[in-house]
């Protein structure tokens, strides 16, 4: 298959940051010399006037561009990612955070890197995401997506949640703990990592539940097949907990509160340069042995 050449590009970045707006300029200058229609998030345009680019909302971008460059952290390409994957716009990252697993690209790669994807040099991988509903009875009264995970937290108290944990419909445990995450593969490098669950191949299709702080030691990570349908039913009578999706405001929950969470039917594509590798990614920003034999 003959790789697809992008014409129309979109840029997402945080307005605000000093250090975006030094790579956005000379990013700007590098996909006009070769030819692309950029178009700016419009949070970005007071700060970028006298380039004169058309800009406009991110549901705008996603239906105008045909790839999505964001300039960030991990934390920008997800909330980005949450809109633009339902538009099937393929997305690349340029990295203006600390790990940077999913912005892969450092901004002293800038022009060789981007001018790999635009001359066709490059690989996409899909990631699926999560949608999250609570239902009070029956009402719907919240819901969410979430490329990493949705967590359940006992917010501002400390003390333990009540909960029971469904599996398409087969009752799993009656739990005691601070909450629960369920991560997907992208996921599992984020917040469940630190809780203790496994890092898991972005092509596994797989969710995985991690309990935090579960008061039996028994309670461990669960790995279940991506399709599941996950509900947990608040027990906790005297406790308004969170539940949150990749760490956005969340929802204030009741007693006997249901939390449904299954796959999104939308994927992200994620588009790599030449050369990306899961396992480097991981040998870089988890300080893991950089070469064979290494101690």
């Amino acid at each position: 298959m003959v790789p697809e050449r992008f014409r129309n590009i979109g840029l997402v970045a945080r307005a605000e940051a000093q250090a975006g707006d030094a790579s956005l300029r000379p990013l700007v200058d590098l996909l006009q010399h070769h030819g692309c229609h950029v178009i700016l998030e419009e949070s970005l345009a007071p700060g970028l006037e006298d380039l004169k680019l058309q800009a406009g909302s991110r549901t705008q971008l996603g239906e105008s561009c045909d790839l999505v460059i964001v300039v960030g952290g991990d934390g920008r390409l997800l909330g980005a990612a949450r809109t633009f994957a339902r538009h099937d716009v393929p997305m690349l990252g340029i990295n203006r955070g600390r790990l940077g697993f999913l912005t892969d690209i450092r901004p002293s790669e800038i022009d060789t890197r981007i001018g790999q994807v635009l001359g066709g040099d490059y690989h996409i991988e899909e990631r699926f995401l999560l949608d999250m509903e609570v239902r009070r009875g029956r009402t719907a009264i919240g819901e969410g997506s979430a490329l990493n995970d949705v967590v359940l937290l006992s917010g501002e108290s400390v003390h333990m949640i009540e909960f029971d944990l469904f599996i398409d419909g087969d009752f799993v445990y009656g739990q005691r703990s601070d909450g629960l995450i369920v991560a997907t593969p992208t996921g599992s490098t984020a917040y469940a990592l630190s809780g203790g669950g496994p890092i898991m191949h972005p092509k596994l299709d797989a969710m995985v539940l991690v309990p935090l702080n579960p008061h039996t030691l028994t309670s461990r990570p669960l790995v279940v097949e991506g399709n599941s349908e996950v509900k947990i039913r608040l027990t906790s009578p005297e406790l308004k907990p969170l539940v949150s999706c990749d760490g956005q405001e969340g929802v204030r929950l009741q007693y006997h509160d249901e939390i449904r969470v299954s796959k999104k039917p939308h994927r992200l594509k994620l588009l790599h340069p030449p050369g990306h590798n899961f396992y480097e990614a991981c040998r870089s920003k988890l300080s893991w042995s950089s070469s064979p034999g290494e101690n």
